[in-house]
């Protein structure tokens, strides 16, 4: 739906501004808006609930979800691509079957810093131009959806400064991050931006659960997740793959 309201968006979108005037004006994009909120809810229960890389790996699962909804766009798999999703769903269930105890939560003035950091440099990168293809602007949006998760762990009570500033981190993540794979959806295939938003949502917050905010993984299930966590970004990569196969649409120039 969100590949198909952007598309046929009429006004420009290069700019973030002139993507929010344009898509205000869409009901077809504010109906995935409003989806969007409405699943940012539950994954925001989940990642206080779960261990991060839990709650992101399971989000890979709308990654074959989507593929094979994308065929309504005339966009079709090949056999690597059906690989990949074999990949997906046998890489989570290990990872769901290795989760331990979730991490607690961090609320501090550096904590609040560096999530603001981190959109003022993803809003930088967005507007240098460096970005462009829909792989890559996939990969960025992947980071502001992961930036996202992690400052929700950073909004508990009772609200101080620091909870405050890093609870409106939140919603400015992810628009950045709508925004940035809205540009890939008009640019290119629907896999090839789903792809490496899915990588990059799914890998920072997992490694910075468990290096840095206490994420535990259940007593000799390490390398089970490990190799779960591996079999999910492979399965990504072979799906991201652009190679045209007959009846797939025209890719949209830039």
């Amino acid at each position: 739906m969100q590949a198909s309201a952007v598309r046929g968006l009429t006004a420009p979108t290069g700019t973030l501004g002139g993507f929010v005037a344009a898509g205000v004006r869409s009901p077809l994009l504010m109906l995935v808006v409003a989806m969007y909120l409405g699943g940012f809810v539950l994954h925001a229960v989940a990642i206080w609930f779960l261990p991060l890389y839990l709650a992101q790996a399971s989000i890979s699962l709308s990654l074959p979800v989507t593929v094979l909804v994308s065929r309504r766009l005339s966009e079709w798999l090949t056999p690597a691509h059906w690989l990949g999703v074999g990949a997906i769903v046998v890489g989570l269930a290990l990872v769901a079957a290795g989760a331990g105890a979730a991490g607690s939560a961090r609320s501090d003035a550096a904590f609040a810093a560096t999530a603001v950091g981190g959109v003022v440099m993803l809003v930088g990168l967005a507007r240098s131009g460096l970005v462009s293809r829909a792989v890559t602007l996939g990969l960025l949006s992947g980071v502001g959806y992961a930036g996202s998760a992690l400052a929700v762990r950073g909004v508990v009570l009772p609200l101080d400064p620091a909870v405050v500033v890093t609870a409106f981190t939140v919603p400015a993540f992810g628009l950045v991050a709508f925004w940035l794979y809205s540009l890939g959806l008009e640019r290119g295939q629907v896999r090839v931006s789903t792809a490496p938003l899915v990588t990059a949502q799914t890998g920072v917050p997992a490694l910075v659960g468990v290096v840095l905010l206490g994420d535990q993984v259940r007593p000799g299930w390490g390398a089970a997740v490990v190799v779960g966590l591996v079999l999910s970004v492979a399965g990504t990569i072979l799906l991201s793959g652009e190679q045209q196969t007959a009846g797939e649409r025209p890719v949209p120039s830039a």
